[in-house]
């Protein structure tokens, strides 16, 4: 079982669309994704949880996690999604992505779709990256 863990500041945004999308586009495969801040956010952004409603995923009973020891430890990937989280990442060692992502707080919900479409891009090439590892 490949385990992704895409991090970010708040895990409010970025790394929430990065998890349902990964999860969503492997399911039947040997994947799994998780995600989480370093200080996370009270909830999710609410721009996000219309964006990804767009789609057909329902983000709104999810809740930001706390980065723990043990989800970097057991992952195959740590993806941090451009929030400059290698200052207070205890992960940052582990990263082995960047995906530099614009930040979607306080974006317009075109911007914020903008945003989401990318991350799905990304997630789609690494779920072809690690079936290609397999």
């Amino acid at each position: 079982m490949k385990r992704v863990v895409f991090v970010c500041v708040h895990n409010s945004g970025r790394s929430k669309m990065a998890e349902a999308f990964f999860n969503q586009l492997a399911q039947g495969k040997e994947m799994t994704a998780t995600s989480a801040g370093t200080q996370p956010s009270t909830g999710v952004n609410p721009t996000v949880v219309q964006a990804m409603r767009d789609v057909g995923i329902d983000l709104s009973r999810e809740r930001p996690r706390q980065l723990t020891p043990e989800m970097w430890q057991q992952a195959d990937r740590v993806i941090t999604m451009g929030c400059g989280v290698a200052e207070s990442c205890p992960a940052g060692f582990l990263v082995t992505e960047d995906w530099d992502l614009d930040d979607p707080h306080g974006q317009p919900l075109e911007a914020v779709r903008t945003i989401r479409d990318q991350v799905r891009q990304r997630v789609q090439q690494l779920i072809t990256e690690l079936e290609r590892e397999e």
